[in-house]
Parts: C-alpha cells; sequence; structure tokens
C-alpha cells in the first residue's frame, strides 16, 4: 500500500531554517508529481509548492517564493522542502502529496497524502 511519511517539522524562531523530508513506498515514485501543502489553524488547505517527475519544473506560491525550495531524490523515493527565511505565518502542519505524472496547485488532483508535519515559527 502506498506511503508518504513527512519528517523534519519543529520549532524554529523566525528567521530560522528546517528541512522537511516526504518519503514514499508503494508507488513507482520517479512517475509521480510531488506536493507540498500546509493548513494553518482555522485556515484552509492551501497549496505551497509542486516539483514534477523528474525534478525539471517547480512551481511556487507567491507567499513562499525566494524562501522555500522543493526538491526530490528519485533514487531515494523522497521530496524535499527547503525551509529558510521562516516567518511567524509560515506555521502550520505540512503534507506532502503525490499526483500522477502531472503537476498541479489544487489539492483535490493528489491521489496521496502523507499524515503531516508540524512546522512552528516563533516571533
Amino acid at each position: 500500500q502506498v506511503q508518504l511519511v513527512e519528517s523534519g517539522g519543529g520549532l524554529v524562531q523566525a528567521g530560522g531554517s528546517l528541512r522537511l523530508s516526504c518519503a514514499a513506498s508503494g508507488l513507482t515514485f520517479s512517475i509521480y508529481a510531488m506536493g507540498w501543502f500546509r493548513q494553518a489553524p482555522g485556515k484552509e488547505r492551501e497549496f505551497v509548492a509542486n516539483i514534477n517527475w523528474s525534478g525539471t519544473s517547480t512551481y511556487y506560491a507567491d507567499s513562499v517564493k525566494g524562501r522555500l525550495t522543493i526538491s526530490r531524490d528519485n533514487t531515494k523515493n523522497t521530496v524535499y522542502l527547503q525551509m529558510n527565511s521562516l516567518k511567524p505565518d509560515d506555521t502550520a502542519v505540512y503534507y506532502c502529496a503525490a499526483r500522477p505524472r502531472y503537476t498541479s496547485y489544487s489539492g483535490d488532483e493528489y491521489k496521496y497524502w502523507g499524515q503531516g508535519t508540524q512546522v512552528t515559527v516563533s516571533s
């Protein structure tokens, strides 16, 4: 069965960095586009970033552009989210998701989801 397992979340001060990882199993990882989404308390889930199957194309939400970087290693079945210059507004549960072949910024179009990892940024 398909599993996506996020790790790397935690508590960090504003301006700090974290690196999230999402390890995938039970699927042919190299043919899946991957996305990162987040949900803050009391808010709807929002798109953060996505990456195509080969890692050659990425797309970011305006709110994170220039601070967060998505990447993948198909030899390790893992997608990453490097988070720099973190702000308190980045506080949320971060989820990775997988979609066959093509990227999307709509969470409804992703087939598999991880359980999420908490990121808390203190001011």
